[in-house]
C-alpha cells in the first residue's frame, strides 16, 4: 500500500510545487517594453493551465504547455511614460507596476562595455545628476555554461544616483542621449562579461558545423579533455599552492603582492570564453524580449585572431537575429580603441587588422555601424575611461538610422587611391562632410611603401574635401597607403563633423596573422 501511494505522493508534491505563476526576471516591476512592437510575455505555471495577461486595454491568453512554459504576445502600443500595470493571472496572480512603454536597447560585449559608470571620467558628477526615473536599467550576473538557461537573477531599477554607478557606462551614455533627445522611456539590458571572446556569445553547434571555425573548434575539444583530466587539477593544485606561499611570504615581509591567483581548470570551463557558455548562460534568457536593437563593445579578446573574427563577428548578429525572430533589427558596435604602445616606424598590427574585420562587417550584414573611437583610447590602459563621447558616437547611429533624425553620423572611409608618379591621391568617402586636421595642420597618421613593401611614414596633404595627397622623398614608385595602421596610432584626421577618419590600408598584403580554415 505504501509502494502505491509514495510515487502519487511525490507526484502530488510535484505538480503542487509548479502550482505557482512564475515569470522570468526580465519580466517584471519596472520594465520598459519596446513600443511600436508586438511584444512576448511569458513564464511558467502548473501544465494545462490556462494564463491570461492584461495591459492597456488588452487581454491575451495561453495555455501553460507540458514543460509548464506559456506565452503570448500582446499587441503594439505607442510610447507612453505614465506608469502602468500589468496583470498576469494563472494559478496565481501577478501585478506588474510601474511598467513604461518605449525604446529597449540590449548592452553587450566584454569589459569596455561593462566599465561601470562609477569607473569612468566625472563618475562624481554623472552619479549626482543621474536623476532619470523614466530610464530604467537591469543587468544580467555572469554565468558561464554549456546547459541552456532560462532564466537569471535581477530586477529593473529605474536609473538613479542610487543604481546608475554600477550600470554599464556606455550603456546609461548612450540611454541618456536617446531619452533626451527623443523624450520617451529608455529601457537598458546589460549582460556584458569582461574578457569574454566573441564565440562564447554564440550557439556551439552552430560553430561546429561551420568550416570558417573548424580550427577554433577542433582547439576546444582538445581543450576541454585536457581541463577535465586529473592531470590538469593536480597541475593547478600545485600552482595554486605555489601562489599562496608566494603570497604568504610577500606578507611576512610586508611587501606588495600582485600576482593573480592561477586559474582552475572549472573557471575556464565555466569561464567567458569557451564556447557558447554566454549564449547559454548571459543571452538566451534575453531572447524574445522586445527590444528595438542592440549595441556592442567588444573585440580585444579575439584581436589575435581578426581574420576568423571578419567572418565570426557578422555570423554573430545574424544568429542573434534569427534567434530573437524580430528582422534585422539595429546592430552597432564600437571598434576597438587606440592601446598598447605607440611604434617609431610602420609595421603589421592585430589591433589594426582587427579594426579592419570591424568595418568589413557594416558590409557584410544589414541594420548595422560602427562607431570609431581611434582617438579615445589609453596607451597604459585597455579600459578609457572617457566612455560619454563612445556612447555619443554610438548614438549618433541610432539617431541617425533608426529616428529619423539627421545628424552627421559615420566616421569618413577609404574609397580608392590613384597613384601619379611619386604622389597618392587618397579618396574618402566622407558621407557629406569634409576633412579637417585636428590639433595640428599636419597630418599625421599615413604610411607609404613601394614595390618591396617596406613602409616608411608619410607626408600627407589635404587636397580636396575628400581628398589627401600622400607621399615621401624615398619611395619613387609607390604601391599602397595606410592610415591609422598600428596598435595605438598617431592620427589626427577628421570630418568638419568631428568625426574620426577610420584607419584603412589601400593594400591587399597578406595579413601578419593568416585565416584559419
Amino acid at each position: 500500500m505504501q509502494r502505491i501511494l509514495l510515487p502519487a505522493l511525490l507526484l502530488s508534491l510535484a505538480l503542487s510545487s509548479q502550482a505557482e505563476l512564475k515569470l522570468p526576471a526580465i519580466i517584471g516591476d519596472n520594465m520598459v517594453l519596446q513600443q511600436k512592437h508586438a511584444n512576448p510575455i511569458w513564464g511558467w505555471d502548473t501544465p494545462g493551465t490556462k494564463v491570461t495577461v492584461s495591459f492597456a486595454g488588452q487581454s491575451k491568453s495561453a495555455e501553460a504547455g507540458s514543460d509548464g512554459k506559456w506565452s503570448v504576445t500582446l499587441d503594439p502600443v505607442p510610447a507612453n511614460a505614465q506608469p502602468a500595470k500589468i496583470t498576469i493571472q494563472g494559478s496565481s496572480t501577478r501585478d506588474l507596476s510601474n511598467v513604461l512603454v518605449g525604446e529597449v536597447w540590449l548592452c553587450s560585449g566584454q569589459s569596455n562595455m561593462q566599465w561601470t559608470v562609477s569607473s569612468s571620467w566625472d563618475s562624481d558628477l554623472e552619479i549626482a545628476t543621474a536623476k532619470f526615473p523614466n530610464i530604467r536599467l537591469i543587468s544580467v550576473p555572469q554565468v558561464g555554461t554549456q546547459e541552456p538557461q532560462n532564466d537569471f537573477k535581477g530586477s529593473w531599477q529605474p536609473c538613479s544616483p542610487a543604481t546608475v554607478g554600477d550600470f554599464s557606462a556606455v550603456g546609461f551614455f548612450y540611454g541618456r542621449v536617446l531619452h533626451q533627445m527623443l523624450d520617451v522611456p529608455i529601457g537598458l539590458i546589460d549582460n556584458a562579461w569582461g574578457g569574454s571572446a566573441a564565440e562564447a556569445w554564440v550557439r556551439r553547434d552552430l560553430l561546429e558545423t561551420n568550416p570558417h571555425f573548424k580550427t577554433l573548434m577542433d582547439g576546444w575539444v582538445v581543450k576541454e579533455k585536457d581541463l577535465s583530466s586529473a592531470e590538469a587539477q593536480a597541475k593547478y593544485d600545485t600552482a595554486l599552492a605555489s601562489w599562496k606561499a608566494k603570497a604568504a611570504e610577500a606578507k611576512a615581509a610586508g611587501k606588495p603582492f600582485t600576482a593573480r591567483a592561477p586559474q582552475g581548470p572549472q573557471q575556464i570551463l565555466t569561464g567567458q570564453h569557451r564556447p557558447g557558455n554566454l549564449y547559454n548562460g548571459v543571452l538566451l534568457p534575453l531572447i524574445g524580449y522586445g527590444i528595438k536593437g542592440t549595441i556592442w563593445y567588444q573585440g580585444e579578446s579575439n584581436a589575435e585572431r581578426a581574420a576568423e573574427y571578419a567572418h565570426l563577428f557578422p555570423f554573430m548578429i545574424e544568429h542573434w537575429r534569427k534567434e530573437w525572430k524580430q528582422g534585422d533589427f539595429p546592430f552597432y558596435w564600437v571598434q576597438l580603441a587606440d592601446f598598447k604602445a605607440e611604434v617609431p616606424t610602420p609595421s603589421d598590427s592585430a589591433w589594426a587588422e582587427l579594426r579592419e574585420s570591424q568595418t568589413k562587417t557594416q558590409h557584410a550584414i544589414k541594420n548595422g555601424g560602427q562607431a570609431v573611437i581611434i582617438d579615445l583610447g589609453e596607451a597604459n590602459d585597455i579600459h578609457p575611461k572617457n566612455k560619454r563621447d563612445v556612447a555619443e558616437r554610438l548614438a549618433r547611429l541610432a539617431i541617425a538610422h533608426d529616428y529619423g533624425i539627421k545628424i552627421p553620423y559615420r566616421s569618413p572611409e577609404f574609397k580608392s587611391i590613384a597613384i601619379k608618379g611619386p604622389k597618392v591621391t587618397v579618396t574618402l568617402d566622407t558621407f557629406g562632410s569634409a576633412l579637417r586636421s585636428v590639433d595640428t595642420t599636419e597630418i599625421k597618421g599615413f604610411a607609404i611603401c613601394g614595390e618591396d613593401h617596406k613602409w616608411v611614414w608619410a607626408d600627407a596633404l589635404i587636397t580636396g574635401p575628400d581628398q589627401i595627397t600622400v607621399g615621401h622623398p624615398t619611395i619613387t614608385k609607390p604601391v599602397a597607403v595606410r592610415y591609422a595602421w598600428a596598435d595605438n596610432p598617431v592620427c589626427n584626421l577628421y570630418s568638419k563633423d568631428g568625426l574620426p577618419v577610420t584607419p584603412f590600408r589601400s593594400d591587399d598584403f597578406p595579413q601578419s596573422l593568416p585565416a584559419k580554415p
